[in-house]
Protein backbone atom coordinates (compact mmCIF):
# COMPACT_ATOMS: atom_id res chain seq x y z
CA UNK A 1 0.00 0.00 0.00
CA UNK A 2 1.67 3.02 -1.35
CA UNK A 3 2.84 5.25 1.90
CA UNK A 4 2.42 8.71 -0.13
CA UNK A 5 -0.63 10.08 3.01
CA UNK A 6 2.02 9.27 5.82
CA UNK A 7 2.85 11.87 7.98
CA UNK A 8 6.89 11.72 9.17
CA UNK A 9 7.36 14.06 12.66
CA UNK A 10 9.94 15.35 10.98
CA UNK A 11 7.90 17.15 8.82
CA UNK A 12 5.79 18.99 11.59
CA UNK A 13 6.53 22.24 12.20
CA UNK A 14 6.35 23.34 15.68
CA UNK A 15 4.71 26.44 16.68
CA UNK A 16 4.26 27.30 19.88
CA UNK A 17 2.12 30.47 19.30
CA UNK A 18 -0.30 27.68 17.87
CA UNK A 19 -1.33 26.17 21.72
CA UNK A 20 -3.69 28.57 22.74
CA UNK A 21 -5.98 28.22 19.61
CA UNK A 22 -5.30 23.91 19.54
CA UNK A 23 -6.75 24.70 23.68
CA UNK A 24 -10.00 26.81 22.93
CA UNK A 25 -10.80 24.76 20.11
CA UNK A 26 -11.01 21.95 22.14
CA UNK A 27 -12.69 23.50 24.72
CA UNK A 28 -15.56 24.10 22.26
CA UNK A 29 -15.54 20.74 21.27
CA UNK A 30 -15.88 19.31 24.46
CA UNK A 31 -18.60 21.88 25.26
CA UNK A 32 -20.40 20.94 21.90
CA UNK A 33 -20.31 17.57 22.94
CA UNK A 34 -21.40 18.41 26.96
CA UNK A 35 -24.29 20.47 26.11
CA UNK A 36 -25.92 18.20 23.61
CA UNK A 37 -25.60 15.08 26.37
CA UNK A 38 -27.36 17.32 28.43
CA UNK A 39 -30.50 17.81 26.91
CA UNK A 40 -30.29 14.16 25.40
CA UNK A 41 -30.43 12.65 29.20
CA UNK A 42 -33.84 14.96 30.11
CA UNK A 43 -35.58 13.74 26.95
CA UNK A 44 -37.66 11.34 28.84
CA UNK A 45 -38.79 14.10 31.55
CA UNK A 46 -39.77 16.17 29.09
CA UNK A 47 -41.68 13.74 27.15
CA UNK A 48 -43.80 13.10 29.96
CA UNK A 49 -43.84 16.64 30.46
CA UNK A 50 -45.62 17.70 27.08
CA UNK A 51 -47.52 14.49 27.22
CA UNK A 52 -46.12 12.84 23.84
CA UNK A 53 -46.24 9.82 22.75
CA UNK A 54 -43.80 7.57 21.36
CA UNK A 55 -44.63 8.26 18.02
CA UNK A 56 -45.00 11.76 18.50
CA UNK A 57 -42.13 12.32 20.44
CA UNK A 58 -39.98 10.84 17.29
CA UNK A 59 -41.74 13.28 15.33
CA UNK A 60 -40.57 16.15 17.47
CA UNK A 61 -36.84 14.80 17.74
CA UNK A 62 -36.90 15.22 14.19
CA UNK A 63 -36.64 18.71 14.45
CA UNK A 64 -32.96 18.57 16.17
CA UNK A 65 -31.75 16.55 13.21
CA UNK A 66 -33.88 19.04 10.52
CA UNK A 67 -32.32 22.20 11.69
CA UNK A 68 -28.45 20.81 12.16
CA UNK A 69 -29.00 19.44 8.71
CA UNK A 70 -30.66 22.73 6.99
CA UNK A 71 -27.90 24.79 9.02
CA UNK A 72 -24.89 22.84 8.45
CA UNK A 73 -24.75 23.73 4.39
CA UNK A 74 -25.34 27.46 5.49
CA UNK A 75 -22.68 27.87 7.70
CA UNK A 76 -20.09 26.57 5.74
CA UNK A 77 -20.93 29.63 3.47
CA UNK A 78 -20.78 32.09 6.82
CA UNK A 79 -17.56 30.36 7.19
CA UNK A 80 -16.24 31.84 3.78
CA UNK A 81 -17.98 34.86 4.09
CA UNK A 82 -17.17 35.76 8.19
CA UNK A 83 -14.46 33.24 9.07
CA UNK A 84 -14.87 30.10 11.35
CA UNK A 85 -13.63 31.43 14.39
CA UNK A 86 -16.43 34.30 14.78
CA UNK A 87 -19.04 31.65 13.72
CA UNK A 88 -17.69 28.95 16.28
CA UNK A 89 -18.76 31.56 18.85
CA UNK A 90 -21.83 32.94 17.80
CA UNK A 91 -23.15 28.90 17.40
CA UNK A 92 -21.78 28.34 20.95
CA UNK A 93 -23.51 31.33 22.09
CA UNK A 94 -26.84 29.82 20.14
CA UNK A 95 -26.43 26.41 21.34
CA UNK A 96 -25.84 28.08 24.95
CA UNK A 97 -28.96 29.78 25.08
CA UNK A 98 -31.25 27.25 23.21
CA UNK A 99 -30.57 24.53 25.44
CA UNK A 100 -33.00 25.80 27.90
CA UNK A 101 -36.29 26.14 25.92
CA UNK A 102 -37.44 22.54 25.27
CA UNK A 103 -38.24 21.86 29.39
CA UNK A 104 -40.36 25.27 28.88
CA UNK A 105 -42.65 23.39 26.50
CA UNK A 106 -46.23 21.71 27.05
CA UNK A 107 -47.20 20.52 23.87
CA UNK A 108 -45.61 18.51 20.86
CA UNK A 109 -45.64 21.39 18.73
CA UNK A 110 -43.95 23.37 20.63
CA UNK A 111 -41.57 21.11 21.64
CA UNK A 112 -40.81 20.33 17.90
CA UNK A 113 -40.35 24.24 16.99
CA UNK A 114 -37.61 24.91 19.68
CA UNK A 115 -35.24 21.61 18.86
CA UNK A 116 -35.66 22.93 15.12
CA UNK A 117 -33.89 25.86 16.77
CA UNK A 118 -31.23 23.86 19.34
CA UNK A 119 -30.69 21.60 15.92
CA UNK A 120 -29.62 24.87 13.60
CA UNK A 121 -27.36 25.97 16.96
CA UNK A 122 -25.61 22.63 17.34
CA UNK A 123 -25.16 22.01 13.54
CA UNK A 124 -23.48 25.28 13.07
CA UNK A 125 -21.13 24.68 15.43
CA UNK A 126 -20.11 21.33 14.53
CA UNK A 127 -19.65 22.86 11.26
CA UNK A 128 -17.68 26.29 12.48
CA UNK A 129 -15.58 24.17 14.62
CA UNK A 130 -14.60 21.41 12.83
CA UNK A 131 -13.95 24.26 9.82
CA UNK A 132 -11.35 26.11 12.40
CA UNK A 133 -9.87 22.37 12.81
CA UNK A 134 -8.78 21.96 9.80
CA UNK A 135 -7.12 24.89 9.07
CA UNK A 136 -5.26 24.01 12.30
CA UNK A 137 -4.38 20.48 11.06
CA UNK A 138 -2.90 22.08 7.98
CA UNK A 139 -1.10 24.32 9.91
CA UNK A 140 0.35 22.34 12.17
CA UNK A 141 0.94 19.30 9.58
CA UNK A 142 -0.18 17.08 12.69
CA UNK A 143 -3.31 14.81 12.15
CA UNK A 144 -5.02 16.33 15.90
CA UNK A 145 -8.38 15.83 14.38
CA UNK A 146 -9.07 12.80 16.82
CA UNK A 147 -7.76 14.97 19.80
CA UNK A 148 -11.18 17.04 19.05
CA UNK A 149 -13.39 14.71 18.66
CA UNK A 150 -11.89 12.85 21.70
CA UNK A 151 -12.90 15.93 23.43
CA UNK A 152 -16.52 15.85 21.77
CA UNK A 153 -16.57 12.28 23.39
CA UNK A 154 -15.67 13.23 26.61
CA UNK A 155 -17.77 16.07 26.79
CA UNK A 156 -20.84 13.94 26.23
CA UNK A 157 -19.74 11.22 28.72
CA UNK A 158 -19.46 14.16 31.42
CA UNK A 159 -22.42 15.63 30.31
CA UNK A 160 -24.51 12.18 30.42
CA UNK A 161 -23.06 11.38 33.75
CA UNK A 162 -23.95 14.27 35.55
CA UNK A 163 -27.15 14.30 34.06
CA UNK A 164 -27.83 11.15 35.65
CA UNK A 165 -26.83 12.11 38.76
CA UNK A 166 -29.08 15.09 38.99
CA UNK A 167 -31.83 13.76 37.22
CA UNK A 168 -34.03 13.06 40.45
CA UNK A 169 -32.75 15.97 42.08
CA UNK A 170 -33.50 18.70 39.44
CA UNK A 171 -36.56 19.76 37.33
CA UNK A 172 -35.59 19.34 33.45
CA UNK A 173 -35.77 23.67 33.71
CA UNK A 174 -33.19 23.99 36.41
CA UNK A 175 -30.70 21.86 35.25
CA UNK A 176 -30.97 23.39 31.31
CA UNK A 177 -30.57 26.25 32.92
CA UNK A 178 -27.28 25.79 34.93
CA UNK A 179 -26.07 23.58 31.60
CA UNK A 180 -26.96 27.05 29.52
CA UNK A 181 -25.20 28.84 32.39
CA UNK A 182 -22.03 26.97 31.90
CA UNK A 183 -22.15 26.92 28.85
CA UNK A 184 -22.24 30.89 28.40
CA UNK A 185 -19.20 30.96 30.78
CA UNK A 186 -17.03 29.03 28.63
CA UNK A 187 -18.28 30.40 25.74
CA UNK A 188 -17.30 33.96 26.86
CA UNK A 189 -13.70 32.53 28.10
CA UNK A 190 -12.85 30.39 24.82
CA UNK A 191 -14.41 32.45 22.56
CA UNK A 192 -12.64 35.30 23.69
CA UNK A 193 -9.03 34.29 23.04
CA UNK A 194 -10.59 32.35 19.96
CA UNK A 195 -11.66 35.78 18.22
CA UNK A 196 -7.89 36.81 18.92
CA UNK A 197 -6.31 34.38 16.78
CA UNK A 198 -6.00 34.83 13.14
CA UNK A 199 -6.94 31.85 11.04
CA UNK A 200 -3.44 29.99 10.71
CA UNK A 201 -1.93 29.79 7.30
CA UNK A 202 -0.80 26.49 5.80
CA UNK A 203 2.91 26.11 5.63
CA UNK A 204 2.86 24.47 2.21
CA UNK A 205 0.02 27.80 1.43
CA UNK A 206 0.58 30.57 3.21
CA UNK A 207 -1.40 32.36 0.79
CA UNK A 208 -4.90 30.41 2.70
CA UNK A 209 -4.34 32.43 5.64
CA UNK A 210 -8.22 32.99 5.61
CA UNK A 211 -11.36 31.16 4.78
CA UNK A 212 -12.75 33.31 2.36
CA UNK A 213 -9.95 33.61 0.49
CA UNK A 214 -10.14 29.67 -0.71
CA UNK A 215 -10.86 29.10 -3.98
CA UNK A 216 -14.12 27.41 -5.08
CA UNK A 217 -13.90 23.86 -5.40
CA UNK A 218 -13.92 22.46 -8.87
CA UNK A 219 -16.15 19.40 -9.76
CA UNK A 220 -13.75 16.71 -9.50
CA UNK A 221 -12.56 18.08 -5.71
CA UNK A 222 -16.46 18.48 -5.30
CA UNK A 223 -16.68 14.81 -6.31
CA UNK A 224 -13.68 13.74 -3.55
CA UNK A 225 -15.58 15.23 -0.67
CA UNK A 226 -19.20 13.63 -1.13
CA UNK A 227 -16.74 10.91 -1.23
CA UNK A 228 -15.56 11.79 1.80
CA UNK A 229 -18.88 12.28 3.11
CA UNK A 230 -19.71 9.08 2.35
CA UNK A 231 -16.94 7.61 4.61
CA UNK A 232 -18.59 9.84 6.99
CA UNK A 233 -22.10 8.83 6.56
CA UNK A 234 -20.88 4.65 7.00
CA UNK A 235 -19.53 5.67 10.46
CA UNK A 236 -22.24 7.79 11.63
CA UNK A 237 -25.01 4.82 11.03
CA UNK A 238 -23.01 2.56 13.08
CA UNK A 239 -22.92 5.10 15.50
CA UNK A 240 -26.82 5.87 15.58
CA UNK A 241 -28.03 2.42 15.05
CA UNK A 242 -25.94 1.15 18.38
CA UNK A 243 -26.80 4.00 20.23
CA UNK A 244 -30.72 2.87 20.06
CA UNK A 245 -30.70 -0.48 18.99
CA UNK A 246 -27.77 -2.08 21.27
CA UNK A 247 -29.34 -2.54 24.63
CA UNK A 248 -32.54 -4.15 23.29
CA UNK A 249 -30.04 -6.43 21.14
CA UNK A 250 -28.26 -7.88 24.45
CA UNK A 251 -31.42 -7.55 26.58
CA UNK A 252 -33.85 -9.29 23.89
CA UNK A 253 -32.12 -11.60 21.51
CA UNK A 254 -29.34 -12.60 24.30
CA UNK A 255 -31.55 -11.89 27.24
CA UNK A 256 -28.84 -9.42 29.17
CA UNK A 257 -29.79 -8.35 32.82
CA UNK A 258 -31.48 -4.88 31.98
CA UNK A 259 -28.33 -3.12 33.20
CA UNK A 260 -25.32 -5.08 31.92
CA UNK A 261 -27.64 -4.43 28.59
CA UNK A 262 -27.68 -0.56 29.49
CA UNK A 263 -23.77 -1.08 29.51
CA UNK A 264 -23.39 -1.83 26.00
CA UNK A 265 -23.33 1.39 24.60
CA UNK A 266 -21.12 2.23 26.89
CA UNK A 267 -18.64 0.20 26.31
CA UNK A 268 -19.06 1.20 22.53
CA UNK A 269 -18.66 5.03 23.14
CA UNK A 270 -15.49 4.75 25.99
CA UNK A 271 -13.25 2.79 23.34
CA UNK A 272 -14.37 5.12 20.39
CA UNK A 273 -13.06 7.87 23.28
CA UNK A 274 -9.96 5.61 23.66
CA UNK A 275 -9.33 5.45 20.11
CA UNK A 276 -9.81 8.83 19.31
CA UNK A 277 -7.30 9.96 22.19
CA UNK A 278 -4.62 7.64 20.77
CA UNK A 279 -5.57 8.86 16.83
CA UNK A 280 -3.14 11.56 16.28
CA UNK A 281 -0.05 8.88 17.32
CA UNK A 282 -1.79 6.10 15.39
CA UNK A 283 -2.32 8.56 12.73
CA UNK A 284 1.41 9.50 12.30
CA UNK A 285 2.85 6.19 12.49
CA UNK A 286 -0.21 4.83 9.64
CA UNK A 287 -0.81 7.45 7.81
CA UNK A 288 -4.60 8.10 6.67
CA UNK A 289 -4.96 5.24 4.25
CA UNK A 290 -3.99 2.46 6.59
CA UNK A 291 -6.05 4.20 9.46
CA UNK A 292 -9.29 4.17 7.14
CA UNK A 293 -8.89 0.95 5.93
CA UNK A 294 -7.75 -0.80 9.18
CA UNK A 295 -10.62 1.07 11.12
CA UNK A 296 -12.95 0.02 8.57
CA UNK A 297 -12.53 -3.84 8.57
CA UNK A 298 -11.50 -3.99 12.22
CA UNK A 299 -15.24 -2.52 13.21
CA UNK A 300 -16.67 -4.63 10.58
CA UNK A 301 -14.95 -7.70 12.21
CA UNK A 302 -16.11 -6.32 15.52
CA UNK A 303 -19.82 -6.01 14.77
CA UNK A 304 -19.75 -9.17 12.78
CA UNK A 305 -19.30 -10.36 16.60
CA UNK A 306 -21.04 -8.06 18.64
CA UNK A 307 -24.19 -8.86 16.45
CA UNK A 308 -23.83 -12.45 16.02
CA UNK A 309 -22.60 -14.05 19.32
CA UNK A 310 -23.84 -15.92 20.93
CA UNK A 311 -22.92 -15.08 24.34
CA UNK A 312 -23.56 -11.31 25.96
CA UNK A 313 -20.31 -10.97 26.62
CA UNK A 314 -18.97 -11.75 23.43
CA UNK A 315 -21.19 -9.41 21.91
CA UNK A 316 -19.88 -6.31 24.60
CA UNK A 317 -16.86 -6.73 23.26
CA UNK A 318 -17.65 -6.89 19.77
CA UNK A 319 -18.89 -3.62 20.72
CA UNK A 320 -15.97 -2.30 22.04
CA UNK A 321 -13.79 -3.57 19.36
CA UNK A 322 -16.43 -1.65 16.84
CA UNK A 323 -16.06 1.44 18.89
CA UNK A 324 -12.00 1.14 18.55
CA UNK A 325 -12.48 0.86 14.85
CA UNK A 326 -14.83 3.35 14.15
CA UNK A 327 -13.15 6.06 16.22
CA UNK A 328 -10.96 7.85 13.52
CA UNK A 329 -12.82 7.38 10.41
CA UNK A 330 -15.20 10.10 11.04
CA UNK A 331 -12.66 12.75 11.94
CA UNK A 332 -10.29 11.73 8.96
CA UNK A 333 -13.15 11.86 6.59
CA UNK A 334 -14.41 15.72 8.02
CA UNK A 335 -10.75 16.57 8.14
CA UNK A 336 -10.08 15.56 4.46
CA UNK A 337 -13.18 17.33 3.15
CA UNK A 338 -11.96 20.58 4.98
CA UNK A 339 -8.47 20.27 3.31
CA UNK A 340 -9.74 19.72 -0.36
CA UNK A 341 -12.50 22.40 0.08
CA UNK A 342 -12.41 24.40 3.20
CA UNK A 343 -15.40 25.27 5.14
CA UNK A 344 -18.20 24.34 2.12
CA UNK A 345 -16.31 20.89 2.20
CA UNK A 346 -16.57 20.30 6.00
CA UNK A 347 -20.52 21.67 5.91
CA UNK A 348 -21.15 18.51 2.75
CA UNK A 349 -19.51 15.44 5.02
CA UNK A 350 -20.95 16.82 7.90
CA UNK A 351 -24.44 17.07 6.25
CA UNK A 352 -23.85 13.47 4.56
CA UNK A 353 -22.34 12.25 8.06
CA UNK A 354 -25.35 13.56 10.31
CA UNK A 355 -27.11 11.80 7.48
CA UNK A 356 -26.12 8.37 7.78
CA UNK A 357 -26.75 9.12 12.00
CA UNK A 358 -30.61 9.80 11.26
CA UNK A 359 -30.48 6.79 8.89
CA UNK A 360 -29.33 4.22 10.98
CA UNK A 361 -31.66 4.05 14.10
CA UNK A 362 -34.99 3.53 11.23
CA UNK A 363 -32.80 1.83 8.64
CA UNK A 364 -32.35 -0.93 11.35
CA UNK A 365 -35.75 -0.94 12.83
CA UNK A 366 -37.47 -1.62 9.54
CA UNK A 367 -34.60 -4.79 8.48
CA UNK A 368 -35.77 -5.82 12.00
CA UNK A 369 -39.11 -6.39 11.40
CA UNK A 370 -38.19 -7.91 7.52
CA UNK A 371 -35.50 -10.11 9.33
CA UNK A 372 -34.34 -10.26 12.66
CA UNK A 373 -32.16 -7.49 15.14
CA UNK A 374 -29.09 -9.62 14.77
CA UNK A 375 -29.05 -9.81 10.90
CA UNK A 376 -30.08 -5.69 11.03
CA UNK A 377 -27.44 -5.27 13.05
CA UNK A 378 -24.87 -6.57 10.56
CA UNK A 379 -25.39 -3.82 8.37
CA UNK A 380 -23.42 -1.56 10.78
CA UNK A 381 -20.36 -4.25 9.82
CA UNK A 382 -21.16 -3.81 5.87
CA UNK A 383 -20.92 -0.45 5.75
CA UNK A 384 -17.79 -0.48 8.14
CA UNK A 385 -16.59 -2.76 5.18
CA UNK A 386 -17.29 -0.02 2.83
CA UNK A 387 -15.81 2.68 4.45
CA UNK A 388 -12.51 0.62 4.14
CA UNK A 389 -13.13 -0.01 0.50
CA UNK A 390 -13.69 4.03 -0.60
CA UNK A 391 -10.80 4.37 2.00
CA UNK A 392 -8.38 2.19 0.17
CA UNK A 393 -9.90 3.91 -3.42
CA UNK A 394 -9.31 7.02 -2.37
CA UNK A 395 -6.12 6.66 -1.06
CA UNK A 396 -4.33 9.42 -3.29
CA UNK A 397 -6.85 11.71 -2.13
CA UNK A 398 -5.69 10.91 1.28
CA UNK A 399 -2.25 12.61 0.66
CA UNK A 400 -1.69 14.84 3.40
Amino acid sequence: MPQINKISPHNVVPDRSLTPLRVVLTAFFALDGFVFAGWVVRIPAIKSQTGASAGALGLALLGVSAGAVITMMLTGRLCRRFGSHLVTVVCGVLLSLSVVLPPLTHSVPALGLVLLVFGAAYGGMNVAMNSAAVDLVAALRRPVMPGFHAAYSLGGMLGAGLGGLVAGQLSPTRHLLGIAAFALVVTAVAGRVLLRQDVPASPDHPEEAHNEVRPLPDGRVRGLVAVFGLIALCTAYGEGALADWGALHLEQDLDAHPGVAAAGYSCFALAMTIGRLSGTALLERLGRTRTLVGGGTTAALGMLLGSLAPSTWAALLGFAVTGLGLANIFPVAIERAGALAGASGVAVASTLGYGGLLLGPPAIGFMTDWYSLPAALTSVAALAALAAVIGFATRRAAVA
